[in-house]
């Protein structure tokens, strides 16, 4: 039987959400790049197969399975690829999808770094999206291609979840600075409300366009670094610089998501604070 919906990139969001679309009675697809990320979805409750989006032979060779299915979520990641990594799955990526496959509906899954504000500002859908680094501009070029389909651009906070949280693992190795002081606002969202978002934004009666995924409370990073503190009854950790290292620029503003709770969507973590004790199990 043909999916009804088929998930590009099944990795750490994607798999969950090929999982609660299964749940919910789907019929799923999840697409991976590599046969040891084949090999890690065995057992799963969906069906997995392999597809390189960097290639116009891979996703051709899925055309008669997939022309005009229902759903399409292009979730991929880079990994620790930067600028040429971002265009081939991301843009390209995309491009090549929608252009073999014709889905129906198209959401892209886009960053909260295309947001480029530094005034720690309350930004929305309507506030404007002119990122500073390459590989921003990249993924603005992707929503373009997604949006110009009639789709979505799901844009996305931080994503944390079971054995995964940058910060928490940093506080805890010692590595973690109060970068200028800690005052950069920071915005996440746990990866199963992430997945529950898109199984909302994947309702056919949904407005097309921009909506941002992001839990219910920015918080500095100060904030975010004193709830570990105050869990495991450490210190806060020491002031240092800000690290530059990062591939998506440093910002820092607050992330609304009123228009998507507007849609009848809520996390069930407001909060990183309310999930802290369940990720601490996993890290």
């Amino acid at each position: 039987m043909s999916p009804e919906v088929v998930i590009i990139g099944c990795g750490f969001l994607g798999e969950a959400a090929a999982a609660l679309f299964s749940a919910r009675g789907h019929r799923v697809l999840g697409l991976v790049r590599s046969p040891e990320s084949l090999t890690r979805l065995t057992g799963v409750p969906f069906e997995a197969a392999l597809c390189d989006v960097t290639s116009d032979a891979s996703v051709a060779a899925l055309t008669a399975r997939l022309s005009g299915v229902p759903l399409a979520i292009h979730a991929v990641s880079p990994g620790m690829g930067g600028e040429e990594s971002y265009a081939a799955l991301y843009r390209d990526g995309l491009e090549r999808v929608i252009r073999h496959w014709s889905p129906l509906r198209t959401i892209f899954v886009s960053s909260t770094s295309v947001y480029g504000q530094d005034d720690g500002s309350l930004v929305t859908e309507e506030s404007p999206a002119e990122p500073s680094r390459a590989t921003g501009r990249i993924l603005r070029e992707a929503e373009e291609i997604a949006l110009q389909a009639g789709g979505i651009a799901a844009r996305f906070s931080g994503i944390y979840g079971p054995g995964r949280s940058y910060m928490l693992r940093s506080f805890l190795a010692g590595e973690a600075v109060l970068e200028e002081g800690g005052g950069r606002w920071m915005n996440q969202i746990h990866r199963d409300d992430g997945a529950s978002a898109l199984l909302r934004l994947a309702d056919p009666g949904i407005p097309v366009g921009v909506h941002n995924v992001t839990d219910d409370t920015p918080a500095t990073q100060r904030e975010v670094y004193g709830w570990m503190a105050d869990y495991y009854g450490r210190d806060l950790p020491p002031v240092g610089p800000v690290g530059m290292a990062r591939r998506r620029g440093v910002t820092s503003k607050r992330i609304s998501n009123a228009k998507l709770r507007a849609l009848g969507w809520a996390p069930r973590f407001a909060s990183y604070r309310d999930a802290l004790a369940l990720i601490a199990e996993t890290i």
